[in-house]
């Protein structure tokens, strides 16, 4: 079934793909998405390529997209990405006061909008994100799958 993010999370898999065969890294992928729907910034993890621990995807994505709109404010834009964010993820995209948030597979080890915590919409923080889960997840979690499987084989 296509969605109206189908376009952004072909590109974040495509990322995460690049980050696996090229850094080694996991293969996550994000991209930030103006009102409209064009593409202002997108990002895999870099954190094999930059030896830099908060480079996860979402990271890169949101500060590229800062920096493309010389703000770091992101109101009115969706982050999509293949993975649910952890926490880390999670406090920037309400720091950035992201709109919304659509991710792919979840994160039943880290996740931090619906797996073990949810941080996005926790009511005592000053912004809430609205968010779409579950799209593309079969794909999203076959990457990983495959990436994991590949990295400790056996388990």
């Amino acid at each position: 079934m296509a969605t109206r993010w189908e376009a952004a999370f072909d590109l974040a898999l495509e990322l995460g793909r690049a980050a696996w065969e090229n850094a080694g890294d996991v293969p996550v992928g994000a991209v930030v998405l103006d009102a409209a729907g064009a593409i202002v910034a997108a990002g895999a993890n870099e954190r094999e390529l930059t030896g830099d621990p908060t480079a996860h995807a979402e990271v890169v994505a949101l500060r590229r997209a800062a920096a493309a709109l010389g703000s770091w404010r992101l109101t009115g834009h969706t982050l999509v990405v293949t993975l649910e964010p952890c926490a880390m993820c999670a406090g920037a995209l309400t720091a950035a006061r992201v709109a919304r948030l659509v991710y792919g597979a979840d994160d039943p080890k880290a996740g931090a909008v619906a797996s073990l915590w949810d941080v996005v919409r926790d009511p005592r923080l000053p912004h809430r994100v609205e968010v779409t889960r579950g799209i593309r997840a079969a794909d999203c979690a076959d990457l990983l799958r495959a990436f994991f499987a590949y990295h400790r084989p056996g388990r």
